[in-house]
């Protein structure tokens, strides 16, 4: 992995720590609540804008073929797991290893 990639990860990872913990304090709940949430918005949002091709793509080339009669060479779908995409998938399994962490400890006793 490229020095960029990693300062790409960690910058993601603390920008989504960031509004993780914003969103926490305005509802007034604990941080590792709303952490599932976030987490696979995050990654189910980096998911849908790295990719291209899917069925939307498809959509769209039919209407434009529909209105205009040019028929548009077919995309096939491609995902490029980048920086993001994995700091929001690191988040979000962090949220797993956080609750089990609480939850075992809490029990232990």
């Amino acid at each position: 992995m490229s020095r960029k990639n990693l300062i790409i990860m960690i910058v993601a990872f603390i920008v989504e720590v960031v509004i993780t913990y914003y969103i926490a304090s305005f509802f007034s709940v604990r941080f590792i609540e709303v952490m599932f949430f976030t987490g696979m918005a995050f990654a189910g949002g980096t998911f849908y804008f790295s990719s291209s091709g899917g069925s939307l793509s498809r959509l769209f080339n039919s209407q434009v073929s529909g209105q205009t009669g040019i028929v548009l060479k077919r995309e096939e779908f491609t995902f490029k797991i980048g920086p993001i995409f994995t700091a929001s998938i690191i988040f979000f399994f962090n949220w797993i290893n956080i609750l089990c962490s609480t939850y075992f400890r809490s029990n232990s006793a």
